[in-house]
């Protein structure tokens, strides 16, 4: 279904309030890391239970023990076709001030596009 852009947007600003802050600043190396990651947690298990009130569900994730190597699942689904991929990333040293670079290998090489 089409949606004005001012409308989806409304939309995604009201899920958006929804999810806890994140407040602690902290990477892996940082000693509040434990405190950041659970409020990354908090976060994430809302945005996905937001997502599957919705029927939008859309990925699985989960992380090792450190939290700083994530894994798990994506998928799209286009013309009645589901379409799944490995989704893989590494949280980096300076994170959050550098962003996580979002893996899909499945996809690395074929397309013009950069998947990595």
């Amino acid at each position: 279904i089409f949606q004005p852009v001012s409308e989806k947007m409304s939309i995604d600003k009201a899920l958006v309030q929804k999810i806890p802050l994140l407040t602690v600043s902290a990477g892996p190396r940082d000693p509040e890391w434990i405190k950041r990651l659970e409020q990354e947690y908090a976060s994430l298990i809302k945005y996905v239970q937001l997502n599957k009130e919705q029927d939008h569900d859309w990925f699985r994730v989960e992380s090792n023990k450190d939290g700083t190597r994530w894994f798990g699942k994506c998928w799209y689904i286009h013309n009645y076709e589901k379409y799944e991929f490995t989704v893989q990333f590494d949280i980096p040293v300076a994170y959050p001030t550098t962003a996580p670079e979002i893996e899909l290998p499945e996809l690395e090489g074929k397309t013009a596009k950069m998947y990595r």
